[in-house]
């Protein structure tokens, strides 16, 4: 059963399990990769406080084949990241940081990562660049958050959908750095007096050319929007973005955009030779670039 994609060490792995053994498989651009999908789609189970590993659901519970949600109700319930993410957490012992990172213009955002998991949730996130803004305890960054998100400058939290369509247009490196350099000024101005430290030399890391997005996203691509029992996912890997995966096709109709998300719960067959079937598939096209002479009048 697929668990999704999520970075280790910098690297992007697709991982799956099977009873008790977890495999994990790095994801390498160019590589052709074929997947048939075999339902019904199952809960991931939950990351349990203390554990080194996702826990099965015990309940073998059924999770919607076209819908965002990957765990039945009750091991949502139990899970520590989402307990994390809803305030459920006051403090674990362990060192946050805070993060601002720049997903297009006009989107900053502002959250917290533990200090032993380094990048991996901004690459997790698809960060085009980041800041490591200050560092303390879960209940001290916690509230820093809270204040940099209450100013305004920036959000605790995008849609993946408004992210994605950024992947067009998203300036050039020494913008991102500038943006990120003078917001992390406003942020430590912000914090002054806060039980965090203050990181004013911890370099801005931009993530665009790793993603393959120095020309950003493709022209023209289709979006998978939805599977089923029997469909079949095959194409040629780009280098991942996030947790998202452009995969080119052979017949040249265009790459195709998978949230690996969608995969989480299905069990996976590798297959070769077969073509992409059974999916949902949207259109997405580069918009025009706004008419700036006419605007002048």
């Amino acid at each position: 059963m697929s668990t999704g994609l999520s970075w280790h060490g910098g690297r992007a792995l697709l991982g799956a399990v099977s009873g008790a053994r977890v495999h994990e498989r790095a994801v390498e651009p160019g590589a052709e990769v074929g997947w048939l999908l075999h339902g019904p789609r199952r809960c991931v189970g939950a990351w349990l406080a203390g554990a080194t590993e996702r826990t099965a659901c015990p309940h073998h519970a059924t999770v919607p084949p076209d819908g965002g949600a990957t765990q039945c109700p009750a091991c949502q319930s139990v899970d520590r990241g989402l307990a994390l993410a809803r305030d459920q957490i006051l403090d674990d012992g362990r060192t946050y940081m805070l993060y601002l990172a720049w997903f297009g213009e006009g989107l900053l955002k502002v959250g917290l990562t533990a200090e032993q998991r380094g990048d991996s949730r901004l690459l997790e996130q698809g960060a085009l660049a980041y800041a490591f803004t200050a560092r303390g305890s879960l209940p001290a960054v916690r509230r820093a958050e809270l204040t940099v998100s209450a100013s305004g400058m920036a959000r605790e939290r995008f849609k993946a959908r408004l992210k994605v369509d950024h992947w067009w247009s998203h300036g050039d490196e020494a913008h991102r750095r500038t943006v990120l350099t003078e917001a992390r000024e406003r942020a430590h101005r912000l914090l002054d007096g806060h039980a965090v430290e203050l990181l004013a030399d911890r370099p801005v890391v931009d993530h665009v050319d790793r993603f393959g997005l120095a020309a950003g996203a493709p022209e023209a691509y289709g979006e998978i929007t939805a599977l089923a029992d029997g469909a079949v996912i095959a194409g040629a890997l780009r280098p991942p973005v996030g947790r998202h995966l452009f995969l080119d096709q052979p017949d040249g109709s265009g790459p195709l955009l998978l949230d690996t998300r969608r995969l989480t719960g299905w069990t996976l067959t590798p297959v070769t030779g077969r073509a992409c079937a059974g999916l949902a598939v949207e259109e997405r096209v580069r918009p025009p670039e706004p008419d700036t002479q006419e605007a002048l009048f």
